[in-house]
């Protein structure tokens, strides 16, 4: 049964509606995104710096022994993943990738796996699919600062130091550029400077630096590697937090302006229907009209 004019005029009112929620929607992700992306860039001194003195300080011979955090474990029995998830949806697929990125990483470990949720979407489903969670972390503020998710990477930390686990892992969403983020799977404990795994090394300091020349410092090298590693382990964190961030909103805002423009060209499909509902219902009365006036004509 074809719809009438009145039905399609009130289903075009309705897509109309919902592209005004999307657009405002794209809006703001559009202003968040811009917010994001300068947070990253903001920070990338400090993580420049950061690295150069640590990666000078690990390459010091006897690295094993310089911090528990610099040593490998000879047999892994328990590691732990921090998942960085968004706490809304309307954000395409950036939740689904991280979480399939995560799962088919660790889903079949040998090893048990300690799950840290850092979003809402990503404590559903570990809770969902029965997983360890050892800790929540939703519910960030918008505007985060290092100082909101230091507790995240110090949790890392003393499970790490207390032997609960042999390895720590981040899963994250990789900013690259407005419309391609990408899931990663970072190792932060046992912290490898060696390996080119690092998340700021690779990311945002452009590869290892080496340097030749002797660093003198202060108060002692081993008060440094006390108070720089584990803050280092932090930064790493806050790091992955600043770029999943950006690419939460740099999604959600593709997502959302797809959506405006199918809601546009859903509106405009409705509305020929609407005209031709419309040029059928005039049609109808001026035959109705026609049939009328012939009958009283041949009345007459």
């Amino acid at each position: 049964m074809a719809a009438t004019a009145r039905e399609v005029k009130k289903r075009i009112q309705s897509v109309k509606n919902i592209a005004q929620i999307t657009r405002a929607l794209q809006a703001v992700s559009a202003s968040k995104v811009q917010r994001a992306v300068q947070a990253v860039q903001a920070t990338r001194p400090y993580a420049s710096k950061a690295w150069e003195v640590l990666t000078h300080l690990a390459r010091q011979p006897g690295r094993n022994n310089l911090h528990p955090l610099l040593r490998t474990r000879e047999q892994v029995q328990a590691v732990a993943v921090i998942l960085v998830t968004a706490d809304r949806g309307l954000a395409g697929p950036y939740n689904t990738n991280v979480l399939r990125a995560a799962f088919k990483r660790f889903d079949k470990s040998p090893v048990p796996v300690h799950w840290i949720a850092v979003g809402r979407k990503g404590r559903e489903m570990l809770l969902r699919s029965g997983k360890t969670l050892l800790a929540d972390f939703s519910g960030l503020p918008d505007k985060f600062t290092f100082a909101d998710t230091s507790a995240i990477g110090r949790l890392a930390v003393d499970e790490f130091l207390a032997g609960k686990v042999d390895e720590v892992y981040i899963v994250y969403t990789d900013f690259v550029s407005f419309l391609r983020q990408e899931p990663r799977v970072k190792k932060l404990l046992p912290l490898e400077v060696d390996g080119g795994e690092g998340l700021v090394e690779t990311e945002f300091v452009g590869g290892p630096r080496r340097h030749t020349g002797a660093y003198i410092y202060e108060p002692d090298q081993q008060t440094l590697l006390d108070e720089i590693v584990p803050r280092f382990i932090q930064l790493q964190v806050f790091q992955a937090l600043l770029e999943s961030r950006a690419s939460e909103h740099a999604a959600r805002m593709v997502a959302m302006k797809k959506a405006t423009d199918n809601a546009t060209e859903l509106a405009d499909v409705l509305q020929l229907e609407y005209n031709k509902a419309r040029q059928q219902g005039i049609t109808r009365e001026l035959m109705d009209i026609v049939g009328g006036a012939e009958a009283l004509r041949k009345q007459g």
